[in-house]
């Protein structure tokens, strides 16, 4: 988390492109990702240079010929406003989009990240915008991969904040609980159909590089496999694929595989099939609205007759992962005790044909200040066999922050620890034990059954009333009796003044 100094410089960054004309916040992020990959450019050609002039070798595969010296960061950043922004504009911004079609610039270029800058559009409103956009960005020392990565996170958050176009972001919190929950491992392929500005995957990727560094960069073989075999997310929408596979490179991810693609609908003939291919699903997918069935993937159709996009998106799951991969999404409460057919036999589907583990029923505002929709955490394995005996639920009263529309922070008030712990110890004695007054308890499958798989807490949370005196209505209106004698006298006294 960046904090004083630094994210000082952030938010007048933030300013300057603000008051020079760019107000939606998804089009500021944008343009500073464009330019931070532009710096990042440089900074690999500084490093290839230093290599070849510690070995005494010909510079290998370089980013920028001799004729491009110009395009450096380094060197534009010199230039006074008028010069820089029209050899950004007219030099800079065609070359990164040509990155990738050249063998001598493959190594740096042939990733994720510059296919989506192909489509980058130079969009800074004045020279003078520019210039200080730059020598700001100049200033903060990105070295360390975490200040990078952070920097990124602070400026998403903005857009949380903003809440333009409907683009507001699963909460961080929420995010890191369900990567702690679901503990990723250097041996998952992790997928977000619905990845967005790639949150879930970026907290993935921190949680292995904190957990299993060693295993992570043993060796050439490993590390390759952690960059480029690891994470997988689909969008349909360009500018959250620019920003997410950004995210995800800012996080040391250089090539993940995040690229278009309607999840829902149906394969192209050039599309391979990518059924049972991850062993862990992330998402919290958009789960308002409905879609046809003609333009809907058959085999979804086939699973679960339905154009709920929540639905179909639960469907996609199961088809997605390997057998024995597990998903931890979130859900709008709906799905858990609609009564349509399609509710119905897909919750059947989970819990009989597969493994439901857990359910977390989170409070009303975590959403806020964009929805108040009751959501929930699903976490399942797929298992093509069964394998539900009890199912663990959690009933979540408070997330750290105030539950209205503005969130302000309370970190005194969390469930967000004890869920972790008690999840940890969800087959131990005591979770077996709990009653179902508690936050936690576990259901057999056999009653969720006879509810017709109903998986609302609701169904089986047991609340504890408390008696409460009340004082005899005659009390009550002899009190009333007297407040109004008392009025009376008051009012007298007033008037008794004027």
């Amino acid at each position: 988390m960046i904090t004083g100094e630094l994210k000082s410089k952030i938010d007048k960054i933030w300013d300057t492109m603000w008051s020079g004309g760019i107000s939606n916040p998804l089009v500021v992020i944008e343009q500073l990702t464009y330019l931070l990959f532009i710096k990042r450019l440089d900074e690999l050609h500084t490093l290839k240079e230093k290599q070849a002039n510690r070995t005494r070798k010909p510079l290998e595969n370089p980013i920028f010929s001799e004729e491009q010296t110009a395009l450096r960061w380094s060197r534009f950043k010199e230039m006074n406003p008028d010069v820089m922004f029209a050899t950004v504009r007219d030099q800079v911004f065609p070359f990164i989009k040509t990155l990738g079609q050249n063998t001598a610039d493959a190594e740096a270029t042939q990733n994720t990240y510059s296919q989506h800058m192909k489509d980058a559009m130079f969009t800074m409103p004045s020279p003078r915008v520019l210039s200080n956009v730059v020598d700001q960005l100049d200033s903060i020392d990105m070295s360390d991969a975490d200040t990078k990565g952070d920097l990124y996170e602070y400026m998403l958050g903005k857009i949380a904040s903003a809440g333009q176009n409907g683009q507001f972001r699963t909460p961080r919190h929420i995010i890191k609980l369900m990567v702690d929950m679901t503990a990723p491992t250097p041996q998952d392929a992790i997928c977000d159909p619905a990845c967005g500005t790639a949150g879930f995957l970026v907290a993935a990727a921190e949680y292995m590089q904190a957990h299993h560094r060693t295993e992570i960069y043993r060796d050439a073989a490993s590390r390759k496999q952690y960059v480029e075999e690891t994470f997988f997310g689909f969008d349909f929408d360009n500018t959250m694929l620019r920003i997410g596979s950004m995210n995800m490179l800012l996080h040391g991810v250089d090539n993940p595989d995040i690229r278009y693609k309607d999840s829902l609908a149906e394969r192209g003939d050039n599309e391979g099939d990518d059924s049972e291919t991850y062993s862990l699903i992330l998402a919290n997918p958009p789960f308002a609205g409905s879609l046809d069935y003609e333009s809907t993937a058959k085999d979804l159709q086939r699973m679960v007759k339905t154009k709920k996009t929540e639905l179909l998106f639960i469907a996609l799951f199961l088809r997605l992962l390997q057998t024995g991969g597990r998903a931890a999404v979130i859900v709008p409460d709906g799905v858990l005790f609609g009564s349509s057919n399609a509710h119905k036999a897909l919750r059947e589907m989970i819990v009989e044909k597969h493994k439901l583990d857990g359910i977390v029923s989170m409070p009303s505002g975590v959403f806020k200040p964009y929805a108040g929709v009751s959501t929930a955490i699903l976490f399942f394995t797929k298992t093509n066999k069964g394998g539900t005996d009890k199912v663990w639920f959690y009933d979540m009263q408070a997330d750290g922050f105030s539950l209205d529309d503005k969130r302000n922070p309370q970190p005194d008030k969390s469930d967000l620890p004890d869920i972790l712990q008690r999840w940890k110890e969800r087959d131990g004695e005591t979770e077996s034990q709990r009653k179902r007054t508690d936050k936690s308890f576990l259901v057999p499958k056999a009653e969720i059954a006879a509810n017709d798989y109903d998986l609302s807490i609701n169904r089986y949370k047991e609340v504890k009333h408390e008696k409460v005196t009340y004082d005899a209505p005659k009390v009550i209106l002899e009190r009333l009796a007297k407040l109004e004698e008392e009025i009376t006298k008051g009012q007298k006294a007033l008037e008794g003044l004027l």
